[in-house]
């Protein structure tokens, strides 16, 4: 088994796409008789400033020769790239041997492509990891590419959860204008795979997510768990009189939706600027809504004592940004005291949510006692003297415990579909370690 990886071959400004690269590699191999076991679409730190747009790398699986896929891969990138495009600086590894034996990717080569999906790497580093073990590198520009191409080369060993997403690509001619898609056809079809598929409409908001809006050469990109599903949405969709003719369609698989970019630690002061995390924390203040309808919440370590208002516990701030909609309500719902775990990049500081567990909620607070005679609100009867009825002459010796109505329930809650990250796992793919509130 021959792998071949490649990366960075598409342009912010004139479009192209990784996936269709590789797809036409696929494709090439294929009619040459080769067999193509499987492609694969990683998904790398969703932070790095230099990506185009979902930081996405791509590996051929097959049994053609190492030379013969470095050449059918040096010429689809040569006619495909935006090599001219300012920051487009394409990378081809290959590697000869099965893509999952220890034998054929080295452990170092599996570590790299794991850290590639949480930190940073420097193409020089790459390319000697890729010479040491043997590969063949082929680079345009700068050569940032190669760090991609390698991860995708080792990330068949590397990771241990895949899930799937069917494209289906626009005849050529029509790359860079408006899509013609059903959508009736497709939420129709995106109800009925779901499960299977989601993250193909957003039922709130009215999106058709597995539309891209860029000028690529993708028509209908459909995500989920399982493969025929996804399929399916994609015929019924493409079947609708209202739906632009395909070209042409390939299955990746991917790590898309597995979390797999998120980071466990401890504390919050182990937050890193460009890098995504999963940390506890307790909601220190009460969530604040910024201009542009952005809501911030401050956030202190698990074991703060933490009061309204109290900022000097504050540690970090968690935002749930505009484009996440509905889901900033979530956010507004929460109370200081509250303990949580939060998921998300850090930026500049700041903690972008992109879904949280609400673990323990506060369920009372301190409020002024009633006269237990007339039932009046006591009032206060002077610094530190607790509470006094007028009327009634009974007193208190300070504010009591009453129960406060939440609507926010324990559990986990998420972004919605149209505000969803490549990695991050809905949470209708289940595996969570409390009660779920999926969006869809």
């Amino acid at each position: 088994m021959t792998v071949v990886g490649v990366d960075d071959t598409d342009s912010r400004v004139t479009g192209m796409c990784t996936t269709y690269v590789a797809h036409r590699l696929a494709t090439a191999l294929r009619e040459r008789e080769f067999d193509v076991a499987r492609v694969v679409l990683v998904r790398l730190n969703p932070a790095v400033p230099h990506k185009t747009r979902g930081n996405a790398a791509l590996a051929v699986h097959t049994d053609a020769p190492a030379a013969v896929a470095r050449d059918a891969a040096r010429d689809v990138v040569e006619r495909l790239a935006q090599v001219g495009a300012d920051g487009t600086n394409p990378g081809v590894v290959v590697a000869a041997g099965g893509p999952g034996a220890a034998a054929a990717v080295p452990d170092a080569v599996a570590a790299f492509a794991s850290d590639a999906v949480r930190e940073f790497h420097d193409p020089e580093h790459a390319r000697g990891l890729a010479t040491d073990a043997g590969y063949l590198v082929e680079s345009w520009g700068n050569g940032r590419g190669v760090v991609g191409a390698l991860a995708s080369v080792g990330a068949w060993r590397a990771f241990d959860e895949w899930t799937t997403e069917h494209i289906a690509y626009r005849e050529r001619g029509r790359w860079g204008t408006d899509r013609d898609v059903d959508a009736d056809a497709l939420f129709a079809a995106a109800d009925d795979a779901y499960p299977g598929a989601w993250d193909t409409v957003d039922g709130v908001t009215g999106d058709l997510v597995a539309v891209p809006r860029t000028p690529c050469p993708i028509l209908l990109a459909v995500r989920g768990d399982d493969p025929g599903a996804c399929r399916r949405v994609v015929d019924d969709t493409v079947a609708a009189d209202g739906t632009e003719p395909v070209r042409s369609r390939e299955t990746f698989v991917t790590n898309q939706g597995t979390d797999a970019h998120l980071r466990s630690v401890a504390s919050l002061a182990d937050l890193d600027d460009d890098r995504a995390y999963r940390v506890q924390a307790t909601v220190a203040g009460e969530p604040e809504t910024r201009r542009g309808g952005h809501v911030f919440v401050g956030l202190a370590e698990t074991d703060a004592a933490v009061g309204t208002g109290a900022d000097e516990s504050v540690g970090r701030e968690a935002a749930a940004f505009e484009p996440t909609k509905h889901f900033r309500d979530r956010v507004r719902s929460l109370m200081p005291g509250d303990r949580v775990t939060v998921c998300g990049e850090v930026s500049d500081g700041t903690l972008k949510l992109e879904k949280f567990a609400l673990r323990e909620r506060v369920e009372t607070t301190l409020a002024t006692p009633d006269c237990p005679d007339c039932g009046r609100s006591m009032k206060s009867a002077g610094r530190d003297q607790g509470y006094r009825c007028r009327d009634c002459s009974t007193s208190a010796p300070g504010k009591v415990e009453v129960p406060i109505e939440r609507d926010l329930e324990r559990g986990w809650y998420e972004v919605p579909p149209c505000a969803r990250r490549h990695l991050a796992k809905p949470l209708v793919r289940g595996g969570f370690d409390a009660p779920t509130h999926p969006e869809r």
